[in-house]
């Protein structure tokens, strides 16, 4: 594994490549996985082939905010009904398969959608992971994406119906956080979580490193993008917010596991506080931009991998997924 994977983004299907590593050995899991929300085609983690996923309304046109819509404009279907069971399944695809190189005691975090992290956290549950916590990461700024429903009424020449609901919306408050679930592996049975971080050297918390503003850090975490970060994702998270779990659950010299890397944030951060990480990206140009980011922001020498995998999911090349 050290010589494969170690301190390398790999380009391939993760669950190709999660088997082969070794058992026991991982420190801390950390990825920012797929929401199964239809953000974009890499999102599309099921087989619904309805023609209006991804589409917009005549409202929505030219609005950033509205890019794509992750479901139909013209009511749900039974194939839409059962895109949450189908992600869970994909999510359980992967998970069952880190419980064996996941150290006992070891955390690990996984970034979701406030309507689809339910299906997560069951698919970690039933790979046999205990569910710690959940945390919420509060962005400094969100889109409204609640579209005004006097607006529709007036277009529809129905003036009086626009007067009666002025000031009301419809779709959804403006999403400023999203969830963060916090796994563990259970430990020995019989044991303590103190006689586990003797063992094992992780199950316990970093408090005096990761103060925030002389207090001890609670399950809200806000943090931004810094001024030079540029945003090469959609999905991209700061590197801060990363550094921060990191810096949570593992000391210097452990490995971080990100099998969805996408842009490279998990590595950078691993990089910066001196922890080791094995990262797996499944889109090419996801993984070549992880490669830059990770050479110029911690002068890495590292190398592109020679070999190349199979860039599948769902056995087609639309089906790419994300950091």
């Amino acid at each position: 594994m050290e010589n494969t994977y170690l301190d390398k983004v790999t380009l391939g299907d993760c669950r190709e490549h999660i088997p082969l590593l070794s058992e026991n050995s991982i420190d801390l899991f950390l990825s920012d996985i797929p929401y199964g929300i239809s953000l974009d085609d890499w999102d599309v983690l099921h087989e619904n082939t309805n023609s209006a996923l991804l589409g917009q309304s005549p409202a929505q046109k030219g609005k950033t905010a509205f890019k794509r819509r992750g479901k139909p404009i013209n009511g749900w279907s039974q194939a839409d009904r059962n895109i949450g069971k189908e992600y869970q399944e994909w999510c359980q695809s992967w998970s069952e398969l880190l419980m064996p190189k996941m150290k006992k005691g070891s955390s690990l975090f996984i970034f979701g959608a406030r309507r689809t992290m339910h299906r997560a956290i069951n698919a970690f549950e039933d790979s046999g992971f205990l569910l710690k916590d959940i945390l919420a990461w509060k962005k400094p700024s969100a889109h409204h994406r609640a579209q005004r429903i006097s607006i529709i009424f007036e277009r529809r020449g129905l003036e009086q119906q626009a007067e009666q609901w002025r000031g009301w919306r419809l779709g959804n408050l403006a999403p400023i956080f999203e969830p963060i679930a916090w796994f563990v592996k259970p430990y020995k049975i019989g044991g303590t979580i103190a006689d586990n971080v003797l063992e094992h050297s992780v199950g316990a918390m970093n408090f005096e490193g990761c103060q925030i503003q002389g207090t001890s850090p609670t399950n809200m975490l806000e943090f931004g993008f810094s001024k030079n970060e540029k945003r090469v994702h959609e999905a991209q998270k700061p590197v801060k917010l990363i550094e921060f779990l990191i810096k949570l659950t593992t000391i210097k010299g452990q490995t971080v596991l990100d099998p969805f890397i996408g842009s490279g944030t998990t590595a950078i951060a691993a990089k910066h506080l001196e922890r080791h990480f094995i990262g797996f990206e499944i889109n090419s140009e996801f993984h070549q931009i992880a490669l830059q980011r990770l050479i110029s922001r911690t002068n890495s020498t590292y190398q592109k991998p020679k070999q190349t995998f199979q860039t599948s999911l769902l056995e087609s090349p639309s089906d790419l997924y994300e950091s």
